[in-house]
């Protein structure tokens, strides 16, 4: 699960990284990412903040929860490597419901590393790519 500071909860947020930020998708997943600097300067940054979006197209609520938990875990590594000042929405695709966690998990890399999301410098960020 990921800490309390690194979640996205209001409405508006998800909003306005879906529709102001970029994306990028592949054949399960679609990463959205806003950066919050462009809103104006903030005091400080505790993190990139991450949220999901699980539909009812990806299936039964226990579907939807099975994925959720598997898109959870599947970023909680990577969002350490993430800028802080970014907002990211997680978008799980019908097909999400039969990936595994590890074809998850390549996706999700190769969408942050698409996006240049990741922190420069980084020991992980020519993994993500």
């Amino acid at each position: 699960m990921l800490p309390e500071p690194n979640r996205l909860h209001h409405h508006s947020d998800f909003s306005r990284t879906v529709r102001r930020g970029h994306r990028t998708g592949r054949r399960d997943v679609v990463v959205h990412a806003f950066d919050r600097s462009l809103d104006g300067p903030a005091l400080a940054y505790g993190g990139p903040r991450v949220g999901l979006i699980v539909s009812k197209s990806v299936g039964s609520a226990v579907t939807r929860h099975l994925v959720a938990r598997r898109l959870r875990h599947v970023f909680g590594p990577v969002v350490s490597f993430v800028r802080p000042e970014f907002d990211i929405v997680l978008r799980a695709l019908p097909s999400s419901a039969n990936a595994s966690s590890a074809e998850l998990e390549r996706q999700v890399r190769s969408c942050v590393g698409k996006l240049q999301l990741d922190r420069a410098g980084s020991p992980e960020s020519a993994g993500l790519r």
